[in-house]
């Protein structure tokens, strides 16, 4: 199955977000980012998906 984006729009938003967060959290991502661990990785998209729930909750 192909990767499709739903959103083109919310590429760079979802980018910029992610290296917020990993900048906040001490992950030093970059352009590759093999050398890092599956719970560095985990923690970035963890704290991403909170913040998306609770701006989400926030507006309903």
């Amino acid at each position: 199955m192909a990767k499709s984006v739903l959103v083109p729009e919310a590429k760079q938003g979802l980018a910029r977000l992610k290296n917020e967060v990993a900048s906040e959290i001490g992950v030093p991502f970059k352009d590759y980012n093999g050398d890092l661990s599956s719970r560095q990785c985990g923690s970035v998209g963890g704290e991403m998906v909170k913040r998306m729930v609770k701006e989400y909750e926030s507006t309903i």
